[in-house]
């Protein structure tokens, strides 16, 4: 890599901050030397977490100090407005004057949304900015599409969706005709709400896609689509089921190994194979969701990140930078505003 991938982060985001978003960080710029990392916050608290990690390579990491922290109940528009120099604001600023080739943030879901779309602005063409992040399947990773950022979303957008969605996991995860699937409450073309019926057709016209039509919910584990197109709130509906189902059975798993001497012991004997099977359903190795169709890079990680999830969100970075994501995005919509110019001259002769 030629030059550094530089990542903004906001310190002061999340339940657990400054010290998983520092973390994070840290064990980022140990594991990759093509990064650099910019953590926005309090300069006193952020110094303090630092001091723990005495190795850390100064070389690639900076500080800037901010005065404010925008909290999770605090209405969203209100807060970017009226908070400048935050750690979210200050770190959207940088995304925006191109200091920056990416901003992560557990902070407020709410905030995140409204000033990546009002900061960091979205590219021409994009109507809606969707957060997609990626799920664990059975075949691997998929992109859910959207997850919280539109819940009033229109069959325009998930249209669109459904096409940056395929740019990027064409692009991120190496597949070369992504499956796209719509989320409805039955596989028949027919079914669904009057978003969905309206939806399909569209889908079903597209030529640059792979849609192969409706997916139900308890198809999404065994891997039945690359990207899921849905509207944000049955996105995040599924999102924190499919958190919770996993806690659930990891408990209970875990209770049942426990349960006699003979389960015990057998656990012993499983536990390779099994720390290996549940490594791969877990969330948290994916990274967090990208604001996706902005100018810049914006990535959501859970309010209750911890150090590992950062630290693979910041990595993520780097592969989005590098396949020049927002480029294709940028290519995709030229050809696409082309196209149509061309249809409507060839109807006016």
């Amino acid at each position: 890599m030629s030059e550094l991938v530089r990542v903004a982060v906001d310190a002061m985001g999340g339940d657990y901050a400054p010290a998983e978003p520092v973390k994070g960080a840290v064990e980022a710029l140990r594991e990759n030397s093509g990064i650099r990392v910019i953590l926005t916050g309090d300069k006193d608290a952020i110094a303090r977490e630092l001091e723990k990690y005495p190795d850390v390579p100064k070389d690639r990491l900076e500080v800037i100090p901010t005065t404010q922290v925008i909290e999770t109940g605090e209405p969203p528009v209100k807060a970017i407005q009226g908070k400048k120099d935050s750690s979210l604001v200050v770190g959207l600023n940088l995304v925006h004057k191109g200091a920056a080739d990416a901003l992560v943030s557990s902070g407020s879901t709410g905030a995140v949304l409204v000033g990546g779309q009002a900061i960091a602005k979205k590219i021409r063409g994009i109507q809606r900015a969707p957060l997609a992040p990626l799920i664990p399947t059975e075949k691997g990773a998929s992109l859910l599409i959207d997850c919280g950022a539109n819940v009033d979303a229109r069959p325009a957008h998930l249209v669109q969706f459904a096409v940056i969605g395929s740019i990027y996991m064409k692009s991120i995860c190496g597949i070369e005709n992504p499956r796209v699937g719509l989320v409805n409450i039955g596989a028949e073309e027919e079914k669904g709400n009057a978003l969905c019926k309206e939806t399909y057709p569209l889908l079903k016209a597209r030529t640059d896609i792979n849609f192969i039509g409706n997916v139900e919910a308890r198809d999404i584990p065994s891997g039945a689509a690359d990207v899921y197109v849905t509207e944000a709130f049955v996105g995040n509906v599924i999102l924190k089921m499919y958190e919770g189902v996993a806690k659930t059975l990891l408990k209970a798993v875990k209770s049942g190994i426990k349960s006699t001497p003979v389960s015990s012991l057998g656990g012993l004997l499983i536990k390779p194979a099994l720390k290996k099977t549940l490594t791969s359903f877990d969330i948290s190795s994916y990274g967090g969701a990208p604001l996706l169709g902005l100018q810049g890079l914006v990535v959501k990680t859970h309010g209750s990140s911890k150090a590992k999830e950062i630290k693979n969100t910041i990595l993520q970075c780097i592969q989005f930078k590098e396949e020049d994501v927002n480029g294709k995005i940028q290519e995709f919509l030229r050809k696409e505003k082309e196209e149509k110019a061309a249809g409507g001259q060839e109807s006016a002769e």
